[in-house]
């Protein structure tokens, strides 16, 4: 049975979400989710779900949000360590942040992806959903699953 969880934790109790359970990722919030200050995104993307590695990751968010990205604060993690980017790119207009990595991730390698210097969005809950670009010779767009992020504050 989940726990409820608060802003800076991971998704807790979710009940009517629209997202199926075993869709639903982990995160968390540095500095607490507080609406309209600066925190640090720590997304999670466990290796069961990379199936088919990734050379990119592309995270959409809705309409409602209106919070901002870093994109040279960007950062993906592997073991710990951050992985050489090619270029992060932020599409406003479709509300898309697309990370290009240098070198694919392996295929069951889990990633932390990190948002540094985000500027929370208002007080509210947000979808981000989470793509990544296959890292085999077919590069297929991937659903991996949705993040589903509480800005609360304290």
């Amino acid at each position: 049975m989940q726990t409820i969880g608060w802003a800076q934790g991971n998704p807790g109790l979710t009940i009517f979400s629209g997202v199926e359970r075993e869709n639903i990722l982990n995160y968390y919030l540095d500095f607490g989710g507080i609406p309209r200050q600066w925190d640090r995104y720590k997304l999670y993307v466990p290796a069961k779900k990379l199936t088919q590695g990734a050379s990119k990751f592309f995270i959409s968010y809705p309409k409602h949000f209106n919070g901002k990205f870093d994109t040279d604060k960007v950062e993906v993690r592997v073991n710990k360590e951050s992985v050489p980017l090619r270029e992060v790119y932020w599409d406003k207009e479709s509300r898309v942040l697309e990370i290009d990595l240098e070198q694919p991730i392996e295929a069951g390698t889990k990633a932390t992806i990190v948002l540094s210097n985000v500027k929370n969005p208002d007080f509210g809950t947000y979808y981000f959903v989470c793509d990544a670009q296959a890292a085999g010779q077919i590069p297929v767009r991937l659903y991996l699953g949705t993040w589903i992020v509480s800005i609360e504050g304290r």
